[in-house]
């Protein structure tokens, strides 16, 4: 535990994390929070309230109507479409040009197969993504709750199409869910998971895959013995995951009642913001954790998807896109390196995400 006062704790140790993660005692229940804590924010309620701030048994109701479309299997069954677009998206690179790893891929593939998942046109995907930077902007509340606005007025137009002619993508499904049986989804719920899918489904992947491959850059001999031994990318991603992870603090929680995490006390009412990033270098839990090795053994360990019922839902397919990312990579450009030193990358200001602004590689 880094910090706790009587308003807020921060947790940084991987044993409490993981703790922190997976208590009931921590709620995600945003509503039962700001009751008693008066915002003057004006997020849209589809943005401010969803599965990720709701606790069981909503939220057990509501993962349960999406986790199949992200399994293992469903997953390897979207690795094909993963691996076409990736080499779509490259080959548009000048072979000895420079790119930014982070425009023109990083950014663009995740969003582009979370889009197709849910039945987006093309012709919103770039608008989409702007609108999401927006939203995880940090310090700029009237940038990020008007971005909040225009995505659920776009989700609520998007509902309306789907509903009138549906496909078979799963925002269709979701649709057909709650018209079929409304008490298993309401409307305001189905605008909430349609939103929370279309957001939560690129942004850290945008992250992970720009920093996984900074990580590379910046360790040569780890990046050869990858180059040479392909095989060992998928247990690879893990490492990399917990090296430099791309959510920076996960995701709001408070304390329902008096909690015991390590050492602290948190008392009842006290906001509790978790470090999956800091956990993921507790020398505690990773040897000489400050070193990145792809040999790890228990690098799979990592926090960087969350843990317990609130893991990530698409966790299989963010590993399974930053993998693939880093075949093509590995496989296309074996000369890549860093255009600009290190130092003068620039980050982005997010509070929940840890990701780079741009990513300038020479090929």
């Amino acid at each position: 535990m880094a910090g706790s006062t009587g308003a807020a704790a921060v947790v940084t140790g991987y044993e409490q994390a993981r703790l922190a993660l997976s208590t009931s005692s921590l709620s995600k229940d945003a509503s039962a929070f700001f009751a008693d804590h008066p915002s003057d924010r004006s997020l849209h309620p589809a943005v401010a309230r969803n599965m990720l701030t709701s606790d069981p048994p909503a939220h057990t109701r509501l993962r349960r109507l999406v986790v199949r479309a992200f399994t293992s299997s469903a997953v390897d069954s979207l690795r094909p479409c993963i691996r076409s677009l990736t080499e779509q998206l490259i080959e548009r690179w000048e072979p000895r040009g420079e790119v930014d790893l982070i425009a023109d891929l990083a950014g663009p593939l995740p969003v582009t197969v979370i889009c197709q998942l849910l039945g987006v046109p093309p012709e919103d995907w770039a608008r989409i993504r702007r609108l999401s930077t927006d939203l995880f902007a940090t310090g700029d509340h009237t940038r990020i709750d008007a971005a909040s606005h225009a995505l659920a007025d776009y989700m609520t137009r998007l509902i309306a199409t789907k509903r009138a002619q549906p496909d078979k993508a799963l925002l269709s499904s979701l649709i057909a869910v709650r018209d079929a049986d409304g008490d298993r989804l309401s409307e305001e719920e189905l605008l909430s998971l349609g939103l929370l899918l279309l957001i939560a489904g690129h942004e850290t992947t945008t992250a992970a895959i720009g920093n996984a491959v900074l990580a590379l850059l910046q360790h040569p001999a780890e990046l050869e013995h990858l180059r040479s031994h392909p095989n060992r990318i998928p247990t690879a991603v893990d490492e990399l995951l917990r090296y430099d992870s791309p959510v920076s603090i996960a995701t709001w929680r408070h304390a329902a009642r008096t909690v015991q995490l390590g050492d602290t006390e948190v008392a009842a009412g006290t906001a509790v913001f978790v470090a999956p990033g800091a956990a993921n270098r507790d020398p505690g839990k990773f040897t000489d954790p400050d070193r990145l090795d792809l040999q790890r053994q228990d690098a799979a360990q990592h926090l960087a998807f969350g843990h317990g019922m609130h893991r990530c839902l698409g966790a299989p397919l963010a590993h399974a896109e930053i993998e693939t990312t880093l075949r093509v990579l590995l496989k296309d450009f074996p000369g890549m390196r860093l255009a600009v030193p290190a130092e003068e990358l620039q980050w982005r200001h997010s509070r929940l995400i840890r990701g780079l602004e741009s990513l300038p590689v020479l090929l």
